[in-house]
């Protein structure tokens, strides 16, 4: 079995921290360098849920997309959620490692996986990293479609591909309208609306579309937006960062166990679907009655 530096060193290669954002916590949080690693699980949230997961499975490394700790603290008493976390991850001798904007930006990256969840094929990335001179790294992708889909089979596409969440997949712009090309980008992705419309795409897939940047980007182009959960889309990201690690395994003849959380941490619990009712006064495109509501 490899030691714990060992495993570390080989996610360092795929995800390398220097590649992080600056303001973003990454790398190794818990975890003796020295312990010796059989199992691996692979989520999104360091979440009490998820940490209890590993210690049912026996996990001996937990990693994760999203930080512990993303900013600094002064206790990690078990009073608080997040010391709990820790003191459960040491009473049980399970490192905690953590690939975040590395993981976004990397070759193939959290938006790869995500591309590939919804079956449409890269082109190249949404914003490349200046970096690479190969021009595969960056924030997001772009994509293509391998045939033209009416937006709301491609939306329909995406909720039946994607983990199933509260939310669903909420819409804006019109159903019927082409979509050969998208962009994606795994978690909050309204910020990137300057490169979207750069890219010249028919749809944005990503999550946590915000009112105000989302009617902007409506008022600025026919663009259409899908908006997923966060969580939805950064999930697809451990299946892909699993087999990265199972073939890193049976390269060096590690024989790891390498697994994907089952947990679901997106935060949302339920869906209430709003009646298809108008308040007074206000007015409906006549072309879909029910365009823009839940589903």
């Amino acid at each position: 079995m490899p030691r714990l530096s060992e495993v570390i060193a080989a996610l360092e290669n795929l995800w390398p921290a220097e590649r992080a954002e600056s303001w973003d916590a990454v790398g190794t949080v818990v975890g003796d360098p020295g312990q010796q690693v059989s199992r691996v699980l692979f989520a999104v949230d360091p979440v009490q849920e998820v940490v209890d997961e590993a210690v049912h499975l026996g996990a001996d490394l937990l990693v994760t997309h999203h930080p512990l700790y993303l900013r600094g603290t002064t206790t990690v008493a078990a009073s608080t959620f997040k010391g709990r976390v820790v003191h459960t991850l040491i009473k049980n001798d399970i490192a905690l490692h953590v690939a975040h904007t590395n993981a976004d930006t990397a070759d193939p990256g959290v938006s790869d996986a995500l591309a590939g969840a919804l079956d449409v094929r890269v082109v190249g990335p949404l914003v490349p990293d200046p970096t690479d001179p190969a021009g595969r790294r960056g924030l997001g992708r772009v994509c293509e479609l391998d045939h033209p889909l009416p937006l709301r089979e491609f939306a329909a596409r995406a909720a039946e591909r994607l983990p199933a969440t509260a939310q669903g997949i909420r819409v804006a712009g019109d159903p019927e309208a082409p979509v050969r090309t998208v962009a994606v980008s795994g978690g909050s992705g309204d910020s990137l609306f300057d490169h979207v419309r750069a890219a010249g795409v028919d749809a944005f897939l990503t999550a946590d579309l915000r009112h105000h940047p989302a009617s902007e980007a409506r008022a600025h182009s026919p663009l259409a937006l899908l908006d997923a959960a966060h969580w939805a889309t950064e999930w697809p990201w451990c299946e892909l960062a699993a087999s990265q690690l199972d073939e890193i395994s049976d390269r060096h003849g590690w024989g790891l166990r390498v697994h994907v959380s089952t947990t679901v941490t997106d935060p949302w619990t339920a869906h209430a679907a709003s009646a298809p009712t108008l308040p007074s006064g206000a007015t409906r495109a006549p072309s879909d009655p029910t365009a823009g509501a839940p589903n």
